[in-house]
């Protein structure tokens, strides 16, 4: 736990004015203060002051200086404040709730001494101490007070524990006494627990010890029963004095005391099970604290002083940001407080079991909060503020969560699902299940009340895929299990939990209801399905169709309508309920009808009055209907019995709605008679009860009454006479008799003779009853009553009526028994027989007839067969000896035994027959032993066969057969049976049968004939593997003939013949499975192809989509063409890729071209816009005049083409006249000259040259003389004679160009006289361009030849100057050069000046090209990088000219990491404020200012020199353009920063500014935008750690230490610790360390054993504004201090002030630097002044002063 000093809430005064006491309310929101003038002050949890109200003493007259408030503290519920006062009272204040209201005093508590200490731990609650010892406890609704305890000693202190159900009071005489409300089970001791050396001021109760201070300086902590735990001593801390008072966090784990000037916390070790002593908090000047109080979710902690101060103090163990949005304060181990950035709501986490809090992560849409402990699980609604605890052993963090339900989490964890719900610390319930899809599960808790339904908490959830389980969550047993015939894909309950709506796969939307447990299958095809919220309307679609149930008790009453689209959503708002559905691109409401809804919610609210005039409101229909019986049943079993009345009048229940009527008059009469509840009148209920048929009920209501007339009226209404005679017998009614014969008359005239002659016979009358059983048709109760009575059976007449009637009703038996009583044993013997009683027939029999006793046993016998009771029959058939027939029976009867054993016992040979039925059934129990015995006994021994070949038992049965049988016998009966067995369907015993036979070849055909071809290549693979292929593919062809083509396919596939598979799909059209098996079996090739005939099988835009959707479009077309498909390339293309036409009507054309269709190909070429190549193709076939036609028609270019290939011919032919004709109209002389040549006819060709192409003359005279030296080869003297002759011919001009051709380079002379020659010729003889042409061709050669001269003076010649100076400039005859320009071309002057620079540059003689470009010498300095002589020449030249290379040398520098030495240029030469200069200078400041190792004394110089360098170039710029630019403000934070970099190197050396350069290092913090943020961190915890600030030295260090990490991990450093002070959050992270690895290891080492030792605050030290020291910027105010210009920390109070407007210094700090600097003489502080003195605009003129 760490405090830090937030903000003072009641500044202090400057004598003593005690704050008494002060008080947090438990909902957080409010605080309230009392000082020393009895006022109460009041604040809101931010700290403002809100309100205050005087407290008042006990009698007036006695003034408001005789008492003190002793204590305070606020009402669980936060509304009011008890106030205990010295004047023997107590007064509690009601305060309200919001800020403002009235204050009143609601409750006071008068006392026989002073109060000394108060506690409200609970409602209605409040225990105080008093000087005289007692504790006693006040309550505030009785307003009386009792004592709990009386000790002999004053009361000094008051605590509870963290629950609140226990106290502990200290006495001044040091006793610590508890007492508990409730001991929650823990059974610790009440009474005295312990005695402490001093009065235990200071009192807590922790939740795992009790601590106790006082005026010892000593801090004990005890356990739970007085036993000493630790002890902490400080009584030899001379600086600390009594500890005062004590505090608890509201967690039980940390405990603050309170002393002179200081705060000691310590905090409970769960691990190690003690406490532990945090840093204290030391605040100077805060004397002694009186009063601690801490906020309830653990906050805030505020201390009261002596002097009247209030200081605010935060918290926390730790804080952390969670994804931006949350931030998370761990106030304990066991608490959390979770703040919602965005919106400032605030939840607080405690674990209820002192557990620590692991992890905390917000899930559900930023809803939901879950957090671990080691041993619980805590959750929490974080818009509702419910939160629980569960236990949850650890899972390994596998679990879960699941928040679509609002009330309870579902949480899924090793296939178990188990509930929480919010604010409940108990497991609500947990189940096994796999399916933990939300679809799957629904939970309903208490969503709606009921009538008399407290809880109502509801699980569906399944089992496995096909069987729903609910669950009662609040009694915990199962309410069902619904099994269902298909998979179950969603589920929901209704809002009460009676009804479960479920739909299965095949989109059968089925209704459950729990309590009658009745499945009702509602709609099919049920695609979407939801309850309307609020009520028990469903709504679901099925297919084009919305269905509503507006009363789903009545699943039958469906309302549909047409709907164009899928529903999407349910909304239900504002009295309004839509069904949104997507129609397209729109979405479409439609309405419910609200009302029909309404309905249900009245209902189901008890509302009835308001159901009924709801369905008054609608026409009746068969959902009115239904909804009228639903209000009528509720309303009788709420006893609304005019709703009732109501509902059945409109239902049109005449009846009813009649005794209902009556009712109400007699519930409404006793009600305006007796004022009371006329429904509760017994007469009422009686009728209620009638109206629920519960007659005995209503009997119930009247004889409590003694209403027995009315109970007897009742059931004579209802014609219950029973009931009614009953009732009068009971009572002995005086009537009773009369409603006897009442009744008798009733009976006898609804005719109910029956009931009539029970009466009579009850009556003793006995002829009367048995008439009227005759009369009702009941002979067979007569006659019972005639043999019970022997009076009536002497009566002839009456048994003859009786036994005809019973005759005439088949009642036989009866009648026998009547005439056995009448002794007429033949009519009885007779009757037995006739009715099948012959068991009495028989008995009689033997006593009366014995002769007919075995005739009567086989009718018996016969009898039961036909009563088909077989196993009685059989013994009677042998009492009769009729064995046949018992031997039938026996088998009838399936007891084969005994048919065996009787008919072994036969003589008889036609008992054989029954050998095989009883064979047969042996057979089939398999006992086939048995079974053979009997078949050849009975002479079946082929029967015996069969069964062994039926059962598979080939040996048995072949060893049987060969007894009786040949081998073809055997042979034969084998494939008969096989063939039997085929037939049968048992083709695998036919099969086994022909291999016992080795006949495979049958059992192929057999399975041929079934069409079971598996099985055919089944045997085929095994007998005759060769033929495996060939069957394959005659299978293939059957399947195909019968349309079995996958089939087919498989076999085609397991032949190999993929290809034939996909022409079987081909020829059937079964495109998409041909494509298939090419894709798959064909490779990309067989795929393309098999598309491409698919698609042109479809033709048109089908084509060209199914093309498109295999992307083939292209390759199609292609192919298409490629085919000769013309037709199908062009539909393709101009459905699809109109771009393709030309191209394909080009490959149509080339295609009827290659055919000979010259016409049709012609019109093709043209339509794909090649007219030439139609041309061309009559051309190739010498068809000129077509050629000609379309030429001239469509390309007139390719007419020449004609005309030449015309003349191509005619030459071939010898026809050179024709040929020369068709060139010249062709316009090519240029061939004929050519194809002349080609012929050798040169006179032809020279002819044709001179008189059509004479440009080309000479070039022919070339070719012509090569070829001529081929066939003889002159050399150069041919050429030689060959010019001469022209030259005296005088042809010049090819004279000239011989000698231009004379080429010997053994002979350099010659070749140079020729030239010459050839110049000379030109300039004499030929035209100016011929003579310049030939000048510009010889001046080149004789270049090479090194004679500069002779060129320059031909090119003099023809006035070609430039080429004249580009001579002498090429042989370096420069003073030729200039004086030709001079002369001849001034304009070139400047052209050779820079040539001659050029070559100066490029020879490197730079002294030279000074004196002809100074800018060129210098660039060329540069260049080599002689910097030294560059800048030496460029300072011979102007100011810019310098800088410009001062500026590209310094660049160079900092290139080269020499930024010291680009600063001593700047020095040197000074800083222009040129704005293209200031990313040079601002680079040079970034390399120096991160260099390493450079904090120390020995870079002063270095720094200062900077610090010169940017004061020179601020000052240069606020005297130029750039003046209070953003590049000026730049500057000058540059210019502060390296000053501050000097300064603190200047103050360490010297021993007595080491605080100074501290300073300045933290100061520096505040720039780590610009200064590397890993070495301003590490600079400044070394000089605070060297100072003695370890406190910001571990901060800084451990800051330093995460800037590395980062490094690795790449993720920004924490920067909690930094908040609120202008140290940068966002700073550039370095991508190397700025120390070694073992410094870092250094540092890291240190942090650690700091964070062990826990002997350091984590908290940057404040100043009098409650901000970081360091901090120019007030976290509260946001007011800006000036920066102190020696150290950087804000300039406060004791401040210098310089002449220039915002300079200003610490007055400390300056004096301290001012003393050192005289003492020492240190040349470097000296330095720092001076500076200070040009910045500053002078020093302050101020003297000395020291603190």
């Amino acid at each position: 736990m760490q405090l830090k000093h937030i903000k003072t809430l009641l500044t202090p005064q400057d004598g003593a004015a005690k704050v008494t006491c002060m008080a947090w309310a438990p909902n957080n929101s409010k605080f309230a203060v009392c000082t020393v003038d009895r006022v109460v002050l009041l604040y809101d949890e931010h700290g403002e002051r809100r309100d205050k109200f005087s407290t008042k003493p006990l009698d007036p007259k006695y003034g408001k200086q005789s008492y003190v408030v002793s204590d305070m503290a606020f009402s669980p519920d936060s509304i009011k404040i008890a106030i205990g006062q010295s004047d023997n009272i107590i007064y509690v204040y009601r305060i309200g709730e919001e800020w403002g209201d009235k204050k009143a005093i609601c409750n006071k508590f008068v006392q026989s001494s002073a109060v000394t200490r108060l506690l409200w731990p609970a409602e209605s609650v409040i225990v105080y101490g008093l000087v005289d010892g007692k504790v006693r406890v006040a309550n505030t609704q009785t307003n009386k007070s009792s004592t709990i305890y009386t000790t002999e000693s004053c009361i000094v202190s008051l605590t509870t524990n963290v629950s609140g159900k226990g106290i502990l009071s200290g006495h001044a005489d040091g006793t610590v006494v508890r007492y508990f409300f409730d001991d929650q089970g823990l059974g610790e001791s009440q009474g005295k627990l312990l005695t402490h050396p001093c009065p235990p001021y200071a009192l807590a109760w922790g939740s795992n010890s009790i601590m106790v201070a006082g005026c010892d300086k000593k801090v004990v902590a005890y356990s739970s029963e007085g036993q000493v735990l630790q002890n902490f001593d400080y009584s030899r801390d001379r600086s600390e004095r009594e500890f005062t008072v004590a505090v608890t966090s509201p967690s039980g784990q940390s405990v603050v005391f309170g002393s002179f000037d200081r705060l000691r916390v310590f905090n409970w070790a769960p691990r190690r099970s003690m406490w532990d002593e945090a840093k204290p908090k030391e605040i100077s000047n805060l004397y002694t604290i009186t009063s601690l109080a801490w906020k309830r979710d653990g906050s805030r902690l505020c201390a009261g002083t002596l002097c009247g101060g209030v200081e605010l103090f935060d918290c926390c163990l730790r804080r952390a940001i969670y994804k931006n949005k949350f931030e998370m304060t761990y106030v304990g181990l066991n608490q959390v407080i979770i703040r919602n950035l965005s919106s400032g709501t605030r939840v607080v986490l405690k674990s209820y079991y002192d557990y620590e809090v692991e992890e905390v992560k917000i899930m559900g849409k930023d809803r939901y909060l879950v957090a671990h402990t080691s041993d619980t699980l805590l959750l929490g609604d974080l818009l509702t503020n419910k939160l629980s605890e569960v236990p949850w052993p650890g899972s390994g963090g596998n679990e879960k969560f699941f928040f679509e339900n609002e009330s309870v989490c579902m949480i899924f964890n090793a296939g178990e699902l188990s509930l929480v719900e919010y604010s409940n610390n108990e497991i609500l319930g947990s189940v096994r299940t796999e399916f933990m899809n939300p679809h799957l599960i629904s939970v309903r808790l208490n969503e709606r009340k009921q009538r008399g339904v407290e809880d109502n908490k509801k699980l569906a959830y399944l089992i496995d895929l096909k069987t729903i389980a609910i669950v009662d969550l609040a009694a915990g047993y199962n309410l069902g299990t619904i099994s269902h015939d298909s998979k179950i894909d969603w589920l929901e309950l209704n809002e009460t939990g009676r009804k479960l709506l479920f739909r299965d796969k095949k989109l059968r939307l089925n209704l459950y209801d729990i309590e009658s447990r009745v499945k009702t299958t509602l709609l099919t095809f049920c695609s979407c399905v939801q309850w309307v919220p609020g009520s028990d309307v469903v709504v679901a679609q099925n297919r084009g169709n919305l269905c509503i149930w507006y009363s789903i008790d009545s699943p039958e009453s469906i309302t549909m309508f047409p709907i164009r689209g899928d529903i999407v959503d349910l909304l239900r708002a504002d009295g309004k309920t839509e069904v949104i559905v997507t129609e397209g691109v729109s979405m479409v409401g439609y309405s419910l009808d609200e009302g029909l809804i309404e309905f249900g919610t009245a209902t189901d609210d008890g509302d009835y009055d308001r159901a009924t005039a709801f369905l008054e409101t609608l026409e009746m229909s068969p959902e009115t209907e239904a909804m009228w019986k639903t209000l009528s049943k509720l309303a009788l079993e709420a006893r609304q019995l005019h709703i009732a009345e109501r509902c059945f009048a409109a239902l049109g229940d005449v009846s009813t709605v009649r005794f209902l009527h009556q009712t109400n008059q007699i519930a409404n009469k006793v009600s305006q008679e007796t004022g009371e509840d006329g429904t509760s009148f017994y007469q009422v209920q009686a009728h209620i009860a009638m109206l629920d048929k519960n007659f005995k009920l209503a009997e119930m209501h009247y004889m409590e009454q003694n209403a027995i007339d009315e109970a007897i009226e009742m059931y004579q209404e209802l014609h219950r006479w029973d009931d009614c005679i009953a009732v009068a017998e009971a009572k002995s009614h005086p009537e009773l008799n009369s409603l006897r014969e009442n009744y008798y008359q009733w009976l006898t005239e609804t005719g109910q003779d029956e009931r009539a002659g029970e009466v009579k016979e009850g009556q003793g009358d006995f002829q009367g009853a048995i008439n009227l059983y005759l009369r009702a048709g009941l002979p067979a109760k007569a006659a019972r009553l005639t043999i019970s009575r022997p009076e009536i059976c002497s009566s002839t007449e009456t048994v003859s009526r009786i036994a005809a009637s019973l005759i005439k009703g088949e009642f036989y038996e009866r009648a026998g028994d009547l005439y056995e009583k009448v002794r007429n044993n033949q009519r009885a013997l007779e009757c037995y027989c006739k009715g099948g009683a012959f068991r009495k027939a028989v008995e009689l029999a033997r006593v009366a007839f014995p002769a007919e006793v075995v005739n009567l046993e086989e009718a018996w016998g016969d009898y039961l067969v036909q009563q088909k009771q077989m196993d009685a029959a059989i013994n009677h058939f042998i009492e009769a000896g009729c064995t046949l027939k018992a031997i039938e029976a026996a088998i009838a009867a399936r007891q084969w035994k005994k048919a065996v054993h009787i008919l072994e016992l036969q003589e008889d040979p036609s008992a054989e027959k029954y050998y095989v039925k009883i064979a047969q059934h042996y057979a089939s129990v398999q006992d086939y032993e048995v079974a053979q015995q009997l078949f050849v006994k009975g002479g079946h021994i082929k029967d015996a066969v069969d069964m062994f070949t039926t059962a598979g038992r080939w040996e048995e049965a072949h060893k049987l057969a060969v007894q009786c049988m040949t081998e073809e016998e055997v042979g034969s009966l084998y494939i008969s049976r096989a063939q039997q067995l085929e037939e049968n369907g048992k083709l695998k015993e036919a099969e086994r049968l022909f291999s016992t036979l080795d006949r495979p070849d049958l059992t192929v055909a057999m399975y041929k004939k079934n069409r079971m071809f598996d099985d055919v290549i089944r045997v085929v693979g095994k007998h005759h593997p060769d033929l495996l292929t060939e069957t394959h593919l005659h299978l293939a062809k059957e399947l195909e003939a019968e349309s079995r083509f996958s089939e087919a396919e498989y076999h085609l596939m397991e032949a190999e013949e993929w290809k034939a598979a996909v022409h079987m799909y081909r020829v059937h059209d079964m495109w998409e499975d041909a494509y298939r098996v090419a894709k798959s079996h064909g490779g990309a090739a067989a795929q393309k192809q098999v598309a491409f005939l698919w698609a042109k099988s479809l033709g048109g835009e089908a084509a060209v989509k199914l093309l498109n959707k295999f992307g083939m479009l292209d390759y199609a077309i292609e192919a298409a063409a490629n085919k000769f498909e013309f037709d199908f390339a062009f539909d393709l293309a101009r459905l699809s890729y109109k771009e393709k036409i030309p191209e394909i009507h080009l490959k149509h054309a080339i295609y009827l071209e290659d055919e000979g269709r010259f016409p049709e190909a012609e019109v093709e070429f043209i339509k794909a816009g090649k007219p030439k190549e139609a041309v061309f193709m009559y051309v190739h076939n010498k068809d000129w005049a077509d050629a000609q036609r379309v030429a001239e028609s469509y390309d007139p270019d390719s007419v020449s083409e004609v005309l030449v290939g015309q003349a191509r011919f005619c030459f071939e032919e010898k026809d050179f006249l024709k040929a020369e004709a068709f060139l010249l109209r062709a316009q090519r002389p240029e061939l004929a000259v050519k194809f002349y040549k080609d012929a050798d006819m040169w006179s032809d060709a020279f002819r044709i040259c001179k008189e059509y192409l004479p440009s080309k003359l000479s070039v022919l005279q070339e070719d012509y003389e090569r070829e001529a030296s081929k066939k003889g080869s002159r050399g150069v003297d041919g050429l030689l004679e060959q010019a001469k002759e022209w030259e005296e011919s005088g042809e010049y001009s090819r004279a000239v160009d011989c000698y231009l051709k004379v080429k010997d380079e053994s002979n350099l002379t010659v070749m140079e006289k020729c030239w010459m020659k050839a110049a000379e010729l030109s300039i004499k003889f030929l035209s100016g361009n011929r003579a310049t042409e030939v000048v510009q061709v010889v001046g080149p050669r004789l270049t090479q030849l090194r004679k500069f001269n002779a060129a320059a003076e031909l090119y003099l010649n023809m006035d070609l100057i430039k080429e004249a100076i580009d001579t002498f400039i090429d042989g370096e005859e420069w003073n030729k050069a200039k004086r030709v320009a001079k002369e001849l071309e001034p304009r070139y002057e400047n052209y050779v000046d820079q040539k001659y620079k050029e070559h100066l540059k490029n020879q490197g003689r730079v002294e030279s090209l000074v004196s002809v470009d100074v800018m060129a010498a210098l660039d060329l300095y540069a260049e080599k990088g002689q910097w030294e002589k560059c800048l030496e020449t460029a300072s011979k030249q102007n100011f810019k000219i310098l800088h410009k290379y001062v500026a590209l040398y310094a660049t160079h520098l900092i290139k080269e990491e020499e930024a010291v030495k680009a600063l001593q240029l700047y020095t040197q030469h000074g800083a222009p404020p040129n704005p293209q200069n200031f990313n040079i200078y601002k680079r040079l400041f970034l390399d120096l200012i991160n260099r390493s190792n450079t904090a120390g004394p020995e870079s002063y110089r270095m720094w200062a020199d900077l610090r010169n360098f940017l004061l020179e170039l601020c000052e240069n710029l606020t005297k130029s353009a750039e003046a209070n630019s953003p590049a000026h403000e730049d500057f000058e934070q540059m210019l502060l920063i390296a000053h501050y970099l000097a300064a603190r190197s200047a103050a360490k050396g010297v021993e007595q500014l080491m605080s100074i350069a501290a300073k300045v290092s933290v100061s520096l913090l505040r720039y780590t935008e610009l200064i590397r943020a890993d070495k301003a961190f590490y600079e400044a915890g070394l000089a605070c750690k060297a100072v003695g600030w370890e406190n910001m030295a571990f901060i800084f260090f451990n800051h330093f230490v995460d800037l590395c990490d980062a490094l690795d991990d790449g993720r920004a450093p924490d920067h909690s610790d930094f908040l609120d002070t202008d140290i940068p959050f966002e700073v550039p992270l370095p991508t190397k360390l700025c120390v070694t690895d073992a410094q870092l290891e250094q540092i890291r080492d240190w942090v650690l054993m700091v964070s062990v030792e826990n002997r350091l605050e984590q908290v940057l030290p404040r100043d009098e504004r409650d901000t970081y020291e360091a901090s120019l910027v007030a976290a509260n105010t946001g007011l800006r201090s000036l920066p102190c210009v020696l150290t950087g920390y804000p300039v406060l109070r004791n401040k210098i002030e310089f002449p220039v407007a915002g300079k200003a210094a610490n007055k400390e700090d300056w004096n301290t630097f001012l003393m050192a600097t005289k003492t020492t003489h240190s040349p470097e502080c000296q330095d720092v002044l001076k500076f200070l003195n040009n910045w500053c605009g002078g020093l302050p003129a101020t003297g000395f002063s020291f603190h």
